[in-house]
């Protein structure tokens, strides 16, 4: 006579539970919605609108100016002197692709000349002026 424990025999579960990663994969969802938009970069200005088509992006410096008149490069502050004296050395630094000059809609435009005439002095032939693509109506 055997003794001894019976064993009952269950089949193979197949089934994966897949509550919990549905949990984790919609809170990573909403840490990315909610820090997406913080991590925009830049200088903040409002655009002008035009009537342009949108280019290709092509590495190049970016030269910002708010509606104070204040200068960015590249999100770093700078004077109008520090800018005239390294603008031709920040843009060989970047790999000479031209530079973006991306201006407030506020900012008279005496600045935004005196900005341009700063970087054809220093022999920079390749400027870009960044504007919004206008709405259809």
């Amino acid at each position: 006579m055997r003794r001894g424990r019976r064993r009952e025999r269950t089949g193979v579960n197949a089934e994966i539970n897949v509550v919990s990663l549905i949990d984790v994969m919609m809170l990573l969802m909403i840490i990315f919605m909610l820090t997406a938009p913080i991590m925009q970069g830049g200088v903040d200005i409002a655009l002008p609108s035009a009537d342009v088509r949108p280019l290709e992006p092509k590495s190049g410096l970016v030269v910002t100016v708010d509606r104070r008149g204040a200068i960015f490069v590249d999100e770093t502050p700078l004077t109008f002197e520090e800018f005239a004296g390294s603008v031709k050395a920040l843009s060989d630094r970047k790999g000479g692709g031209g530079v973006y000059l991306r201006a407030d809609e506020g900012v008279p435009y005496g600045t935004v000349v005196r900005i341009v005439a700063a970087m054809k002095a220093k022999g920079i032939t390749d400027v870009g002026l960044v504007a919004d693509p206008e709405r259809a109506r």
